[in-house]
């Protein structure tokens, strides 16, 4: 559903208002939890069972970062349940479960000529956009800002109707109960839930919830003390003992295992194979082919394989490209490309004034790489599809799976599942729309597996970027005027083109193709007070599909930013951390991060020697907002330096679930790491130059560093965690290699060959790396597998 901000205001004045009356107009859903036996519903967030177990429907997906914890937690705490009896439902994609928060971030992406009017958080267009979408998509740290309040409402709601019920059987006022730990509670009388439940159920719902005047919160603890709450993870005990289900897991009758094979990055199209090679592979079952892409079917996955190894598939492609290409787009782009101004402060004639220091930096495209690969399982039955998948955006995926085969959208039953990773992959659906066509084909139950080389091939990375940080200092070394050029694709619109409007990845690049994109730039106006900055985004064309990653565009810009400050206070011999805080202004909530991580590392000023860096960063949605500021610590090494310690402190707000808090920061330090120190990927001839996870040097356990993570205490909004440490941690790590040696690494990842070399020479050089980029086949016309 793409809608037009032109559309809705010209139909508003020209239809007297019946246009925009329309796309408004109250919604009304059917609960989409459908009770079982021994179950009754209160509406589309909780049901309650004989036995007592309360189930929560989480329409959001489960990646890892504890959301099938966090929404049952704030149902249960609003309730009044016992934790012990909460079950957990995974809600379909529906129209009971907008994402508001995420439709009015993401407005640019599907309101045409323009977000303004839909991009407050309270936005009656947004609201209803994602209503009539089912717009359900987990991104962007989304969650709490989108979800906290209905659920809240929802089981302050069935509370209500429990007491009510009760207080009949007591013949005693509402106001004299209370619930706790599962039961209604009158001075020492006590129902429980299980009892009430029934009768409370056919109770009118009150006009208004009557919500706790406490919001769900745990208060911090300090940093090395034991993050325990009364709220421990759900899916801890099925994902230690192995019986949690990721959509690899799925099993059904008859069902058969596919794998595929792609053609190379770009418009490639399958031109020929040896089908009678394949027939000599035990288990095989069936082939099917696509415009662009190979499929075989076997009684095992290996089996299947084994068979596209043998028919050897021949792709054609037209213009295949290579990471050189990109560089060189980025570099001509940096130096002369046409710019979209994004944000101004100030003068514009001071911003573009003669620069005291101007720095280069450049981030290389960066692969997802999710332990588990994209999987999915469809069965086209009686002209309906039933599709077991993973999905960040699950309504898009039922939407493209239909169009795929022929079907309308109401014939596609979506299950969701969990994802064993995602970092944002899983916003793509491509392995959806396979899935279903191969089903169709072979007319039985499939589970498609992409190998490891088939999602480095075809999962767009996180797009590559350069910058060119300028600034304009005074006398005493303050920054006047401060510059951000900024060369990157389009790579949030590029997503919402493919993930929204079901666009293939030519046709996202094409449509998107030098428009300005303020999401993929976000962050880039950072907390510090400048009273003269400049955002500029040159929205550079490569061949490469680019996609978002945890973090977006904050994770650039907050690269390009901190390090740039940390050279700056170096040029004028200033210590960092006052640095920093001197240019804060009237951000006292970053000022005490800063100084909580201070004391935290035990800060030395980050001279040269010390390998401390340092590093802040503010994010931002809508209203609300988290700060971390981290010191990591880099010492030399047998085999040059490593970094033996990341210490941060966070104000995310209210903390809902300090432990899932505490996990969410740690897992993110070291996602950041592994972007800081690995993770590239290059390209040649349209193929990626990494083939399995080894190759992408992450880091391994013996490379983990001592984290430390200390949380401010704040009454603010709740800030979601997910994405602050991966945010922070690759200008740190910079910062703090910086220092250890002495030399000025400016791009992702860090080249720690160079920073050896640089460690053993007096006068180190200052470079910029570009990622190189292996060998690949040499014709235009190749094999879609590269020998192993």
């Amino acid at each position: 559903m793409k809608i037009s901000r032109r559309g809705v205001l010209a139909g508003a004045a020209a239809g007297g208002g019946l246009a925009i009356a329309y796309v408004l107009l109250p919604q009304r859903f059917d609960a989409p939890l459908a009770p079982a036996e021994g179950e009754v519903g209160f509406n589309a967030w909780l049901k309650i069972a004989t036995d007592g177990v309360v189930t929560v429907a989480v329409p959001q997906c489960e990646m890892g970062q504890g959301v099938t914890t966090l929404i049952p937690q704030i149902v249960a705490m609003e309730l009044g349940a016992d934790w012990r009896q909460i079950a957990v439902e995974p809600a379909p994609p529906a129209g009971a479960y907008p994402n508001t928060a995420l439709a009015s971030h993401w407005a640019q992406l599907w309101l045409a000529g323009g977000a303004d009017i839909a991009s407050d958080p309270e936005s009656l267009l947004a609201r209803r956009f994602a209503e009539r979408t089912r717009f359900t998509a987990t991104a962007a740290g989304t969650t709490l800002a989108a979800y906290e309040r209905p659920a809240r409402e929802a089981a302050a709601t069935a509370r209500a109707m429990l007491i009510e019920e009760a207080a009949a059987r007591w013949n005693i006022a509402p106001e004299q109960c209370r619930t706790a730990d599962g039961f209604v509670v009158f001075d020492k009388k006590r129902l429980r839930f299980a009892d009430l439940a029934e009768g409370a159920a056919r109770r009118d719902p009150p006009d208004v919830p009557p919500l706790y005047s406490e919001p769900p919160a745990e208060r911090p603890t300090g940093a090395g003390a034991a993050a325990e709450t009364m709220y421990p993870r759900l899916d801890l005990p099925a994902k230690v003992d192995g019986s949690f289900l990721f959509a690899g897991d799925v099993r059904l009758p008859g069902m058969v295992f596919a794998a595929i094979r792609h053609g190379p990055i770009g418009r490639s199209r399958l031109k020929r194979y040896d089908k009678k090679a394949a027939a000599r592979v035990r288990g095989l079952l069936g082939v099917v082919e696509g415009n662009r892409w190979l499929a075989a079917a076997g009684q095992s996955w290996w089996a299947a394989n084994k068979a596209l190894d043998a028919m050897r598939p021949i792709f054609t492609i037209d213009a295949p490209f290579d990471s050189e290409g990109i560089s060189e787009d980025l570099a001509d782009g940096l130096a002369k490309g046409a710019a979209k101004r994004i944000a101004q402060i100030g003068a514009s004639e001071v911003v573009e004034g003669k620069p005291t220091i101007t720095r280069r930096y450049d981030i290389a495209a960066a692969a997802h790489a999710p332990i588990e690969t994209a999987t999915a399982t469809a069965w086209l039955k009686d002209g309906k599809l039933t599709l077991w998948i993973a999905s960040q955006a699950p309504e898009r995926a039922r939407v493209a799976a239909a169009r795929a085969i022929g079907i309308g959208v109401e014939s596609v039953i979506l299950v969701p599942m969990a994802a064993g990773g995602s970092f944002d992959t899983r916003l793509d659906h491509m392995h959806a729309i396979e899935a279903a066509v191969i089903a169709r084909e072979l007319d039985r139950p499939v589970q498609l597996t992409w190998s490891r080389w088939q999602e480095m091939l075809r999962s767009p990375p996180r797009a590559p970027a350069s910058a060119e940080m300028s600034a304009r200092l005074g006398r005493d070394g303050s920054v006047v005027a401060l510059k951000a050029r900024i060369a990157v694709p389009p790579f949030m619109r590029e997503q919402g083109a493919r993930t929204l409007d079901n666009r293939t990845a030519w046709a996202a690049r094409e449509e998107t193709a030098g428009k300005a994109d303020p999401l993929a730039l976000s962050g880039a106006v950072p907390a510090y007070s400048i009273p003269n900055l400049a955002v500029d985004h040159v929205p550079v064309g490569i061949d490469l599909p680019v996609a978002r990653m945890r973090g977006g565009g904050d994770a650039l810009s907050a690269f390009f930013t901190e390090c740039f400050v940390d050279e700056l206070a170096e040029k004028l011999g200033r210590e960092k951390l006052s640095y920093r805080i001197a240019m804060l202004g009237q951000d006292l909530r970053m000022v005490e991060v800063l100084q909580r991580v201070a004391r935290l590392a035990e800060w030395d000023g980050g001279e040269v020697a010390s390998g401390q860096g340092l590093a802040c960063h503010r994010m931002t949605l809508g209203d609300r907002s988290g700060r971390i500021a981290c010191v990591a610590q880099a010492s030399p090494g047998e085999r040059g330096p490593r970094i033996t310690r990341l210490s941060a402190a966070v104000d995310i707000g209210r903390i809902v679930n300090r432990d899932l808090a505490r996990q969410q920061i740690e897992g993110g330090l070291i996602y950041g790491m592994s972007l800081a120190l690995g993770s590239s990927i290059g390209f040649a001839k349209g193929f990626p130059d990494k083939k399995s996870l080894a190759a992408l040097d992450l880091p391994r356990l013996a490379d983990c560093p001592e984290i430390a993570v200390e949380f401010v205490t704040s009454e603010a909004a709740p800030f979601d965690p997910g994405e602050l440490g991966a945010v922070i941690a690759p200008p740190a790590i910079a910062n703090a290699l910086s220092s250890a040696i002495g030399s000025r690494l400016r791009s992702l990842p860090l080249d720690l060959r160079l920073a050896r070399k640089a460690a053993t020479q007096a006068s180190p050089p200052e470079t910029t790396q570009q990622p190189d980029a292996s060998p690949s086949p040499e014709a235009s016309e190749t094999a879609s597998e590269m020998p192993s």
